[in-house]
C-alpha cells in the first residue's frame, strides 16, 4: 500500500510565486473571459472617470496567480511512485480584494499550509497578495482535496 499525498503536505510549509502584471495579461485575459470593463482596458476612461486615476487588473487575474502557487506547493508530492491519490482543487473560500493592483505592479502570492485533515482527505492554505510595496491586494483560503486514484479494470 502507497501513500497519501497529504503524508507529504505539512503545516507551516509556504509556496510563493511572483508575477509582475503586464499589458498583456490584462488584454489576454479579458479576450479569455470576455470581461472587457473599462476599468480594466480604459485608460483613458479611468483617468477622467476614477479615483484611482489608472486600470486596474482583474480580480480574477489575481485568483488565478493563486491557482499557480497552489500548484506549485504541490510539484514536489504529485510524481512520487507511490501516491494512492492525486490532488484536486476543491475550491477557493473567503476571497477577499483589498486594494487595487495596476498594471506594471508585482504581485507575490503567499500560500501557506494551515491545515492538513486526513479524515475529510483535503489540506487548507492560507492565501496572501502582496504588491511590491508590501500592501496586502488579496487574500483566500485554498482548498485541496487528495482523491483516490480510479482504477480501470480491462473489459
Amino acid at each position: 500500500m502507497g501513500h497519501s499525498g497529504l503524508d507529504y503536505v505539512k503545516v507551516g510549509e509556504v509556496f510563493r510565486f511572483a508575477k509582475t502584471v503586464t499589458e498583456a495579461d490584462v488584454v489576454l485575459f479579458a479576450g479569455l473571459t470576455g470581461d472587457f470593463s473599462a476599468t480594466h482596458v480604459n485608460e483613458q476612461y479611468m483617468q477622467e472617470k476614477s479615483v484611482l486615476g489608472r486600470r486596474i487588473a482583474h480580480g480574477a487575474l489575481i485568483v488565478g496567480f493563486m491557482s499557480t502557487v497552489s500548484t506549485v506547493s504541490i510539484e514536489h508530492i504529485i510524481h512520487k511512485p507511490d501516491l494512492d491519490d492525486f490532488p484536486v482543487s476543491a475550491g477557493y473560500d473567503k476571497i477577499r480584494f483589498l486594494a487595487p493592483t495596476f498594471l506594471g505592479d508585482t504581485i507575490t502570492v503567499t500560500y501557506e499550509i494551515s491545515e492538513v485533515d486526513r479524515q475529510k482527505g483535503r489540506s487548507l492554505a492560507k492565501m496572501e497578495a502582496r504588491n511590491q510595496h508590501g500592501d496586502l491586494t488579496a487574500v483566500g483560503v485554498h482548498v485541496m482535496r487528495w482523491a483516490s486514484k480510479l482504477k480501470v479494470e480491462a473489459p
